[in-house]
C-alpha cells in the first residue's frame, strides 16, 4: 500500500496510490490561455507567422466574433482548466497577467515573474522591462529568409542573453544557433503549432544542439492539444528522457522557478488520476475520489474531456460551461477535444 497525504476541501485526507506513477507537475512553458476554446485556424503551411496573421484574424466575422464574446476571464479559465487536465502544474503565459483572475482558487499557477514581448513582426522594439526576469519572445516563427534574420535582430537590440528563451525558433539556421550557444539562450519548443503552421518543426540539429529546450503547447489557435498529447509528438524526434525534461526540469530552469516540491501529480496508464498544487488537491479520478469522505469534495465538479476519463476539478465547471456556451452553443472543444460536462 502506498498511502499519501494531502489536503482537500479544506482537510487533509490519505490516499491510497498504489500502482500510481507519481511525478512532479508538469510545466507548459508558452500557451495563450484565452484562445484554447477557439478552434484551429489557417490553412498551411504558411513562410511565416505573421502571413497567419493575417489571414487568420477576422474579429469581425465567425468564429473569431463569436470566441471574442465569450468574457475574456472565462475564456482564461478554460486555458487554466486545458493544463489541469493534462496534469500541468505551472503554466507560462504569454500574455498580460491578469491578478483578478490569477488568483488562489485559478486551476493552474501561472507564471507571475517573467518578461515577454509578442515578437518582432508586431513589435520592432521589444523593450518591456525585463528586472532580471526570464525574458520570452517569438521568434525565428518562421521559414523564410526574413525570419531567420531576427534572432540576429534581436541579439543588435541587446535582448539575447542567459536569461532569454525564444519560442518557436523554427528559422534557426547553423549561423543562428551558434548565436544562441555564445548567448546562452534557451528555446521553447511547440512542435505541434510549428506542424500546423509551417509545415515543419525545429531542425535535429537544434534538438541536439545542448542549449536548453522546453517542451509547450501554443494555444488551440495554433494547435489542438494539451501537454499530454504534445509530449507524445515530441517523443517521434526524442527519447522519452529528454521529453520528461522538457516539462520538468528544463522550463523550471529556463523560467527561474522556485522550488515546487509540493507539486505532483498522480498517473495510470497515461491517464492523470490525481493533481496536486502547493500541497491541494485540483484534480481526482472518479476511482481516487471513492477514498475521500464525500463532504471534502462537495465542491469539486466533473468534467470529461472527449477521449479522456472522467475527472472531479475544483472548478465551477458548470457555470464556466454555461457562460462560453451562451456564445458558442453547446458543442464546446478545448484545445481540440469536446468537452463534456
Amino acid at each position: 500500500m502506498r498511502l499519501e497525504r494531502v489536503h482537500i476541501g479544506g482537510h487533509t485526507a490519505h490516499l491510497d496510490l498504489t500502482g500510481q506513477l507519481l511525478l512532479p507537475g508538469l510545466i507548459n512553458a508558452h500557451d495563450h490561455l484565452e484562445f484554447n476554446l477557439f478552434p484551429t485556424l489557417g490553412r498551411g503551411p504558411y513562410p511565416n507567422a505573421s502571413t497567419w496573421a493575417r489571414d487568420i484574424y477576422h474579429p469581425d466575422r465567425p468564429p473569431v466574433r463569436d470566441h471574442l464574446r465569450v468574457p475574456k476571464p472565462v475564456r482564461l479559465w478554460w486555458g487554466g482548466l486545458k493544463n489541469l487536465l493534462s496534469g500541468v502544474t505551472t503554466v507560462c503565459h504569454h500574455n498580460p497577467y491578469d491578478p483578478a483572475v490569477f488568483t488562489a482558487d485559478f486551476p493552474v499557477r501561472v507564471v507571475r515573474r517573467v518578461a515577454w514581448a509578442h515578437s518582432l513582426g508586431f513589435e520592432p522594439r521589444p523593450t518591456r522591462r525585463r528586472n532580471g526576469h526570464p525574458y520570452l519572445v517569438h521568434c525565428a516563427e518562421g521559414t523564410d529568409a526574413a525570419y531567420r534574420r531576427e534572432l540576429a535582430a534581436l541579439d543588435k537590440l541587446g535582448a539575447l542573453d542567459s536569461r532569454t528563451a525564444i519560442v518557436h525558433g523554427v528559422a534557426l539556421d547553423r549561423a543562428g544557433l551558434a548565436l544562441m550557444q555564445r548567448r546562452r539562450a534557451g528555446l521553447v519548443w511547440c512542435p505541434t503549432s510549428n506542424l500546423k503552421m509551417l509545415g515543419r518543426t525545429i531542425s535535429r540539429a537544434v534538438l541536439n544542439s545542448g542549449i536548453p529546450i522546453a517542451l509547450a503547447t501554443d494555444s488551440a489557435l495554433s494547435a489542438p492539444v494539451d501537454l499530454l498529447d504534445e509530449m507524445a509528438v515530441a517523443r517521434r524526434y526524442v527519447s522519452a528522457a529528454r521529453v520528461y525534461e522538457m516539462v520538468t526540469e528544463v522550463p523550471a530552469r529556463i523560467l527561474q522557478l522556485p522550488e515546487r516540491e509540493h507539486d505532483w501529480i498522480a498517473m495510470r496508464e497515461s491517464a492523470v488520476e490525481l493533481v496536486v498544487i502547493a500541497g491541494r488537491v485540483r484534480l481526482i479520478s472518479a476511482a481516487l475520489a471513492r477514498q475521500i469522505p464525500r463532504a471534502l469534495i462537495r465542491k469539486f465538479q466533473p468534467v470529461t474531456l472527449e477521449g479522456r476519463p472522467p475527472v472531479l476539478v475544483d472548478a465551477p465547471v458548470r457555470r464556466l460551461y454555461g457562460a462560453a456556451a451562451k456564445h458558442l452553443g453547446r458543442d464546446l472543444r478545448l484545445a481540440g477535444k469536446r468537452i463534456l460536462v
